[in-house]
Formats: C-alpha cells, structure tokens, sequence
C-alpha cells in the first residue's frame, strides 16, 4: 500500500512541514496543505508512515467542512487537483486525495478546544482541583464521565511547543475578549452539532479542538476539522465510564509505545507490521463510520 512520508515539490516555497502536514505557499493569499502519513506520538514524529492516515485526515476535514458550511466560513478553495495552478499539476500523484488549496488566514495564536466528557488533560486537572481551566466541575466525576453541559477550554502553544491549557481570562489577554467570545461560541456550536450527528452514526465525540483566523474581518475555521488527530472518537456501543475508552485515534500506537524501554525523545522506535496496520484500519473505520463512505 502507497505511503506517502514527506512531499518533495520544487520550486515551491515550503512554509512548514510538522508533524503531519507539509503547507507551501501559493502566492501571497494562499496555501496548498499536503497531510502526509507521518505519524507522531509524545511529541515525536515516528519513522513508520501509516498508509491512508493523510487521505482520511482530508477527506474527513473536507466533509466536516460541508457539514458546517452554514455555521461558520472556512478556508477551503478546492481539494482537486485539477483546479489548483498549472505548475502543481506534475505532482498530482502526491497530492490527489490528500490536499487543499486554502485561502491564507491571520491565525488567531489560541487552539479552542470542546469537552463533552471528562479525560485527558482535563481529567488529570480535575482530580487535582475539581477544574478544567479554570472551570469548576462537579464532584464525583469519573474518568470518561460525560459533563452536564460541553465546556470551551482555550489552549496556548508556548515556546516549548506543547499546547497548555489556560483559562478563558488569560485566552482574552492574549487575544481580545470580544474575538475569544465568539471563538467561545463559534466552538461550542461547531461542537454541539458535530457530537449530535456523529452520535447519529454511532459515534461519542469527547472532545476536539479548532484554529481559527481572519481572512479579511471574517472569523474562519481553518487547519484540520474533526479528524482522529484533533479529536476523540469513542465507539458508542462500547462506552462505559470510569477508565480508558476505545476510539479511533492515534491510542492505540501511544499504548504500544508504552510498552517500550523508550525514553520519549528523538529518535522515535518504528512501528511494527501489525502495529501499522491496525491503527491504519483504525482512521479508515472512523472514516467509514462518520460519512458512510469507504475511502
């Protein structure tokens, strides 16, 4: 099965190139993001690709993109190929499937993260303090528990490089209260009516996180949308409360890496055969779930 690790496009000028997705720049207004199949895990980008992980990361954005075009803007120009400029056509085979060409946004420097159920960072938080940025919850929750009511818990990237949770005050220092209002809002709503059809197919969506930016006056919805790398997709029939759920996301690989003598930093072990293919099967099954489409 083709894999496909980084781009190689000459002549364009490469942006960025993380731990997924390589961004080049078309022009001074726009973008060609490219979601390979790197994978990453403990902030480290392993040597084995995982075949289809790009092509899901786009499609599903793509969908999700369409599901909420009526809620919020976003910056999507177009996924095929054959509309982008002449010079990318030689390069179709590494971009069909797995690219966009977007119009070029003023990021807004705060991830908006959407938390309907209690876990991760916000579980370790709550059984510290009973909050969650900030947030008092109430007491007697379990790991995993659903919350009465989603919450909007605003995140930073510091010098590090690693997101840090913050609080809803400390979000409008950093970016005006009146823009983190309605990043508040716009997050919160994006949320409500994903988890509600995601639940119509099956699917508990726990939590997920947004970017954001301006694109004239016009607050857009950018990056990746709703994907097993930005959010948490429990199987609904499989849920109960009070430890580790399954899903669909990249779990699975963290919880073998746990099983090894590493000590988190470069260079990352790779990935076995049986590894690789069942997280990919993992992303592909999200995929098929959420749309009712095989990829």
């Amino acid at each position: 099965m083709k894999t496909l690790l980084q781009t190689d496009i000459p002549g364009l000028p490469l942006l960025a190139r993380g731990k997924v997705r390589d961004v080049y720049a078309i022009g001074d207004d726009k973008l060609l993001m490219v979601a390979t199949d790197r994978i990453s895990a403990f902030d480290c980008v392993l040597g084995s690709p995982i075949p289809d992980k790009g092509r899901v990361l786009t499609q599903l954005s793509l969908f999700w993109f369409d599901f909420l075009k009526d809620v919020v803007p976003n910056h999507l120009i177009s996924a095929n190929v054959a509309d982008y400029p002449a010079a990318l056509h030689p390069f179709a085979s590494q971009l069909e499937g797995r690219s966009m060409l977007v119009r070029r946004a003023e990021m807004v420097q705060i991830e908006c993260v959407a938390r309907g159920y209690i876990v991760g960072s916000g579980w370790k938080e709550y059984q510290a303090g009973g909050t969650v940025c900030g947030i008092s919850l109430p007491t007697g929750l379990k790991e995993c528990s659903k919350l009465p009511e989603a919450i909007y818990t605003p995140a930073f990237k510091a010098q590090s490089g690693h997101d840090e949770n913050i609080t809803f005050e400390a979000a409008a220092q950093i970016a005006g209260a009146g823009v983190v209002t309605r990043l508040r809002d716009l997050t919160l709503g994006i949320y409500s009516k994903a988890a509600a059809y995601a639940e119509t197919r099956g699917i508990i969506l726990a939590d997920t996180k947004f970017e954001f930016g301006f694109i004239g006056d016009a607050l857009t919805l950018g990056d990746e949308v709703l994907t097993p790398d930005s959010s948490r997709f429990w199987p609904a029939d499989q849920y109960k409360p009070g430890g580790a759920q399954p899903s669909f996301d990249k779990q699975y690989v963290r919880d073998y890496l746990e099983t090894l003598s590493w000590n988190k930093q470069p260079p990352a072990p790779s990935l076995p055969p049986e590894v690789v293919e069942k997280t990919s099967e993992k992303y592909r099954d999200a995929y098929f779930r959420l749309t009712g489409k095989q990829l």
